[in-house]
């Protein structure tokens, strides 16, 4: 039995402190001016030259940080990207376009919704871009690509504008700059990834999380496809400039060994920032494939983000080098993926 949709915040991430001091959204009537035209500046608009802090200089021969850099900039000046939005259907086309000029197999898992506050239906899209999609055993790397529709734990403005720079955008970027290394990899299984919606449609406590991997899990019980997936790794926030991933403790119990596994690749190409300790335990779109799909997935999340959430979640707080370190684990994670326990 899978566990009960969280019902606000804390139980969603597993946050154990409390949230922010919230200012309830009434305040904010069109005569109450809070914030000062400096932050506004900052918070709505994304200077059209603007860098990565902490970005590499040079291009790794590996993974393009730059491009990266590059991709992530490109999917922030979109804007938000909520479920059903219209800048959600850009980048949807922005996804599609770059991978199937890369060659994968780019392919839909539409779906609809009931919108939390107005009951009419919202479509949702699942993508699923395959790479050897004639491998009958295959792994998946994860994120989502839907970002909230307001910074709810921003002080001072939170129904301000949340481009989603580092939760949302970097695991997209991630595998938009990995894309062009797929073909020169080995992997030991054939690999998808998926982007998720609908990771976090939620205006108010009580709406409901994970709508896009709860459905692709589902599918994949309930209508088995001619391939099995081994193991999933999902991203989540990992474009962090002070990047620092620790072992998620409901990834620890759930797929214990794959965890472990991921852990000791970021040791052999040396990726410090992969600390090999458990700290938070978080609820996220990994639960859904362990619990619904019985996939072993874990879950590669800075929990640290101090911006989380609100309107300071911008690209100048993210690092195309931290990017490449995650790539860096799970290229030699995929060539060298540990045999399953086969039944």
């Amino acid at each position: 039995m899978t566990k009960p949709a969280p019902q606000n915040e804390s139980q969603k991430r597993g946050d154990k402190d409390p949230p922010r001091r919230r200012v309830p959204t009434w305040l904010f009537g069109s005569s109450m001016v809070l914030v000062p035209i400096v932050m506004l500046t900052l918070a709505f608009n994304l200077p059209t030259q603007e860098t990565l802090e902490g970005d590499e200089k040079t291009s790794s021969t590996v993974f393009n940080s730059r491009r990266a850099s590059d991709y992530l900039l490109k999917i922030c000046r979109i804007g938000p990207r909520p479920s059903g939005s219209a800048g959600m259907a850009e980048q949807q086309k922005l996804i599609t376009k770059h991978f199937t000029d890369l060659g994968a197999d780019v392919r839909y898992q539409p779906f609809d919704v009931a919108h939390p506050l107005t009951g009419s239906p919202v479509r949702m899209t699942n993508i699923v871009v395959s790479w050897n999609p004639e491998a009958k055993e295959r792994v998946v790397l994860c994120c989502h690509y839907d970002t909230r529709p307001f910074p709810d734990r921003d002080f001072y403005n939170p129904r301000g504008k949340f481009v989603g720079a580092n939760d949302g955008a970097s695991g997209v970027a991630l595998f938009m700059e990995l894309g062009h290394r797929m073909k020169q990899l080995k992997p030991t299984f054939g690999v998808d990834f998926i982007f998720f919606d609908g990771e976090e449609l939620v205006y108010r406590k009580g709406d409901k999380y994970f709508w896009g991997s709860e459905y692709f899990a589902k599918q994949y019980r309930d209508n088995p496809p001619p391939y099995k997936y081994h193991y999933g790794i999902l991203v989540d926030m990992i474009g962090d400039r002070r990047l620092t991933i620790f072992m998620e403790r409901n990834s620890l119990r759930l797929a214990p060994n794959l965890t472990r596994s991921v852990f000791e690749a970021a040791k052999k190409v040396r990726v410090r920032e992969f600390i090999p300790r458990a700290k938070h335990e978080v609820r996220d779109d990994h639960l859904a494939l362990n619990e619904i799909a019985r996939i072993p997935c874990c879950d590669l999340i800075d929990f640290d983000y101090k911006y989380w959430h609100t309107t300071r979640d911008v690209p100048s707080q993210c690092s195309g080098g931290s990017l490449m370190k995650v790539a860096k684990v799970l290229m030699e994670w995929l060539e060298n993926v540990p045999q399953p326990i086969r039944p």
